[in-house]
């Protein structure tokens, strides 16, 4: 009869926990097996109400899947959610909600709440299973929830986005959801086939598909297919694979642009400070049969998928390599590498987790560690680039080496956001200490991994030309004034001679004006920008210097 849910919460940095304060408690008990309330697989937030800067006036917020046998025998059906108010343990709200056609509720798996402008979406596949087999009903379910100031909490809505997949129908795998900074550009991930890519070969693979807002979730875009592989896939995706591995993999070996690729059936989402998704997924070859994956030691990448302009351009950044896929826990439980993403608060920087089994002997990935990369994302689009590992190698770090949770960190989870302090980015991580892995009916002990973060120094040498730069580039100023509307003034200084030239870009990385000046000597100089040409709204000026570049932002008013 279990269902109850309850959060853990400290309030100085993690010295001291309050533990398993219950913020919903299942209660109606219809003779059943289950509570028919009882709540599985929450999703949970933060909701902090505007200018807030007191711990005791924010809110815990969650939406999870319930039991009330709507949309399935004595077990699926229903969604319980609401909010816990920390400055107040005991005040809490609870909601419930049924299945009704044409809305199948199932497992929302897409949650994130928006504090700067009061809105939470969830996103669930919309399935009947009342006859005991699975009916996609080709579209998914969005509630979006809007701050009652005057209720202290969430008033949802309920929508349907239609999204047919292919000739059966068959739903997504799996779908997340995620909010750039400003709380009005959102985006929906889904692994699916949705039938908009032409297989390389007879066989169909899974790939990623999107769904914009920007409103807020009022309205939502089409949506945009991300192919991975042949003559038009992604060049992360083509080339991440090495010369000997394809070798290992093929005989013989075909041309990259013939090797079809899938993505694995789990991913995370997170959108960076310019509006862009990434999707954090797990991809390798295809197998043999329909949606399927080669299953080889290192042949598949932990990658984030992203775009660089809101939609348009996509590209897949590598973050590692997996020994191991998938690992066995009991006789009924299996868990693949549990790729995460998170990011800073600001979206400057973008944090890719997952698990990984690299014990020698192991066979499956039952005894894992946990790996992150990070991805720079503040100075895009001039800059961006992934962390090193302590050997300086392009190569994730293993969190949990030589720790407690060494071989061991089962079922860990990484927290949608990374805490940021003067270029510590701290990523919170939670385990399950199992007392027997392989049982998984005996209990478990939650275990917080509190000690690990990256600095600004894991990202090596990415910062070269952004601050004062030795070499050719002396100094670049920042414009003057700033904002402006009008003129406003660059100074460089160089220190030898050098081709010079200055590019205006806009938020999508689209260059809106040159000022080239040609190869000059060592000296003084000043571009002079008429902000007239530009229109209101933030750039990036970069001034080039030879091999060299500097990347500033300024603001056109």
């Amino acid at each position: 009869y279990s269902g109850d849910l309850g959060y853990d919460v400290s309030f100085d940095g993690g010295m001291t926990w309050t533990n398993m304060i219950e913020c919903y408690k299942a209660t109606n008990n219809a003779g059943g097996t289950y509570f028919t309330d009882a709540g599985r697989y929450p999703n949970h937030g933060i909701y902090n109400p505007a200018g807030n800067t007191d711990p005791n006036n924010a809110y815990l917020t969650y939406f999870a899947p319930v039991l009330d046998g709507s949309n399935s025998a004595d077990a699926w059906g229903g969604y319980g959610y609401g909010r816990a108010k920390f400055g107040d343990l005991s005040d809490t709200i609870k909601h419930l909600d049924t299945s009704v056609p044409p809305y199948y509720l199932y497992i929302p798996d897409g949650y994130d709440v928006a504090s700067e402008t009061g809105i939470a979406i969830t996103v669930d596949v919309n399935q009947d299973w009342s006859t005991g087999t699975v009916a996609y009903q080709g579209s998914l379910i969005v509630s979006r929830g809007v701050w009652d100031d005057g209720l202290q909490d969430f008033v949802y809505e309920r929508s349907l986005i239609d999204f047919p997949t292919n000739a059966e129908n068959d739903r997504p795998t799996h779908v997340k959801f995620a909010w750039a900074p400003d709380g009005l550009t959102g985006w929906i991930g889904i692994i699916t086939d949705n039938q908009s890519v032409t297989p390389l070969y007879a066989e169909r693979y899974f790939y990623p598909v999107f769904i914009k807002t920007t409103d807020g979730g009022e309205t939502w875009e089409d949506p945009i297919t991300v192919r991975l592989d042949g003559p038009d896939g992604l060049e992360g995706v083509l080339n991440y694979l090495t010369d000997e591995q394809l070798a290992e993999l093929f005989d013989p070996v075909p041309a990259r642009e013939e090797i079809p690729y899938t993505t694995a059936f789990d991913c995370d989402m997170v959108v960076d400070k310019w509006g862009n998704p990434y999707m954090s997924v797990i991809i390798g070859v295809g197998g043999s049969t329909e949606y399927s994956i080669v299953d080889y030691p290192y042949s598949r990448g932990a990658f984030a998928i992203n775009s660089i302009d809101g939609g348009t351009t996509w590209r897949a950044d590598l973050c590692g390599k997996t020994n191991m896929f998938r690992g066995t826990f009991g006789t009924d439980y299996t868990e693949d590498a549990r790729i995460q993403a998170s990011s800073t608060q600001d979206g400057s920087k973008v944090f890719i987790t997952w698990l990984d089994t690299q014990l020698e002997g192991a066979e499956e990935n039952n005894a894992p560690d946990i790996f992150a990369r990070g991805i720079d994302v503040e100075y895009y689009p001039a800059y961006r680039c992934l962390t090193v590992d302590g050997t300086g190698a392009d190569a994730p770090v293993n969190v949990t080496t030589f720790s407690e949770a060494m071989w061991q960190a089962y079922f860990g989870t990484t927290s949608r956001y990374t805490l940021s302090d003067n270029g510590t980015y701290t990523i919170p991580f939670t385990y399950e200490a199992l007392t027997t892995p392989f049982d998984p009916a005996l209990p478990v002990q939650f275990k917080y991994i509190q000690d690990f973060a990256f600095t600004d120094a894991d990202w090596n040498d990415c910062y070269v030309g952004i601050g004062e730069v030795e070499n050719n580039i002396a100094s670049v100023s920042q414009n003057f004034p700033n904002p402006f509307s009008q003129n406003s003034t660059v100074s460089v200084d160089l220190n030898e001679k050098a081709n010079l030239k200055l590019v205006v870009t806009n938020l999508l990385g689209q260059k809106i004006m040159e000022i080239n000046r040609g190869d000059v000597p060592a000296g003084n100089y000043e571009f002079v920008l008429d902000g007239s040409k530009l229109g209101n709204g933030i750039y990036f000026y970069t001034v080039f210097a030879g091999k060299e570049s500097v990347t500033r932002k300024m603001i056109v008013e």
